[in-house]
C-alpha cells in the first residue's frame, strides 16, 4: 500500500514467552580476510562493501561467495569506508545479520508438505526500519508464515527492526531474493496466488469477490512510490483498503495489519 514515508512505531507489550535480545547494532568485521573468513564459516551478512576499482584475489573470491549467498556487495571510494572505521578495513567492510535469512523454496515446499495453505508477505523496498519491525510484528501476529525481501532496496534487519518487531523476527522466517519478478513468478508457478494492495486498485479489500484464503502471496510497496509497476503487472489480484479521510494514505506498517488481519478473519471463517 503506497503512504508518504511515515512511521509506526513500537507501542505495545511484548509477547509473553520472548525475551528480546540484547542487540545494540550491527556486528561489523573490516578487512579482506576476516570477511573471507566469515563468509566460508557461514556467517549471515547483512551487507558488504568493497573498495572500487580492487583487484585483489580476495576480493574477486568475496564478491562470489557473495553473491551465491545473495549479499548485497557495493563498491564504494575510500571515503566511504574510512566513514564507516577508522580502522585498518584493507578495502572491505561487512555487516553481520541479526537473524539468519531462510530459503524460499524450501519454506513453501514445507508449507505444503505440512498440508497449509501458504500465506506469505513480499515487501517491495521498504527501507525503513521501523516500519520493518512493525510489519514483521503484523505479519507474525496474523498467521504469516515469512516474509519476502529483496537483497536490494530493503532495511536492513538491525537492532532497531528487531526491537520494533518485538521479538517477531526472531520468530518468522525472513527470505531474502535476488529478483523480486523471478519471486513473483516462482510463487505463481507454484500454485500461490500473488494479492497485491495498492491505491491504485479498483477492488476493495471488503469486496465479497476479494478471497484471500487459499495459498496467498500479499505484496506491500515501498514507502515513497508504492509497489513498482512491473511487479504489479505480475499479481493475480489488485486490491485497495476503502478510507473516507482526507488524506487517502495509509502508513504501509498499517495498511499490511489491515489486510493481512483480513486474510485472517477469512481464513478462520473458513
Amino acid at each position: 500500500m503506497e503512504n508518504r514515508n511515515n512511521r509506526d512505531r513500537d507501542g505495545g507489550g511484548k509477547p509473553r514467552h520472548y525475551t528480546q535480545p540484547k542487540v545494540d547494532k550491527m556486528e561489523m568485521v573490516f578487512g579482506l580476510r576476516p570477511i573471507l573468513e566469515a563468509l566460508h564459516a557461514g556467517k549471515t551478512m547483512e551487507k558488504i562493501y568493497l573498495l572500487k576499482g580492487t583487484k585483489h584475489s580476495i576480493s574477486q573470491e568475496i564478491t562470489e561467495l557473495a553473491k551465491e549467498a545473495q549479499i548485497p556487495i557495493s563498491l564504494v571510494p575510500v571515503e566511504k569506508l574510512d566513514q564507516l572505521t577508522r580502522k585498518n578495513h584493507q578495502g572491505a567492510v561487512g555487516y553481520l545479520s541479526a537473524i539468519s535469512y531462510s530459503p524460499l523454496d524450501e519454506i513453501v515446499a514445507s508449507i505444503f508438505e505440512k498440508g497449509k495453505d501458504p500465506l506469505l508477505l513480499v515487501l517491495d523496498r521498504i527501507t525503513d526500519v521501523r516500519n520493518f519491525g512493525a510489519i514483521a510484528r503484523n505479519a507474525e501476529c496474523m498467521g504469516v508464515d515469512a516474509i519476502v525481501i529483496p537483497s536490494r532496496g530493503a532495511a536492513q534487519i538491525n537492532a532497531d527492526a528487531l526491537k520494533t518487531s518485538a521479538g517477531a523476527l526472531s520468530l518468522i522466517p525472513v527470505c531474502r531474493e535476488t529478483n523480486l519478478k523471478d519471486t513473483l513468478q516462482f510463487l505463481r508457478q507454484s500454485g500461490i496466488r500473488v494479492v497485491a494492495c495498492t491505491e491504485k486498485a479498483e477492488d476493495n479489500l471488503t469486496d465479497t469477490a476479494v478471497d484471500l484464503t487459499g495459498p496467498v502471496a500479499v505484496l506491500m510497496g515501498s514507502e515513497e512510490d508504492g509497489i513498482s509497476p512491473e511487479y504489479l503487472k505480475r499479481a493475480d489480484v489488485r486490491v485497495k483498503i476503502p478510507m473516507v479521510g482526507q488524506v487517502q494514505s495509509l502508513n504501509v506498517s498499517v495498511a499490511s495489519g489491515i489486510i493481512l488481519y483480513e486474510a485472517l478473519r477469512q481464513r478462520q471463517a473458513q
